[in-house]
């Protein structure tokens, strides 16, 4: 189980990172524009974080103009 946890944070920080890529912001801009931390971003790209809360991927996907659904496929 911890394994498939592990490849769906990846494939969530891999989609935020691709998405925002896209938008051409910065973390700190994605941080501002979702009302999280920029240090939240941060440890989701990079994998850090083990299990993002659903309201913090929510407000993401929000701010990136995507569903949560994009960023857990």
């Amino acid at each position: 189980m911890t394994t498939s946890k592990a490849k769906e944070i990846t494939i969530i920080a891999e989609n935020i990172k691709k998405y925002r890529n896209k938008m051409g912001i910065s973390q700190d801009k994605l941080s501002k524009l979702a009302g999280v931390t920029l240090h939240t971003i941060t440890k989701i790209e990079l994998g850090a974080t083990p299990d993002p809360r659903i309201n913090t991927v929510k407000r993401i996907a929000d701010a990136l103009n995507v569903s949560v659904d994009n960023l857990l496929k």
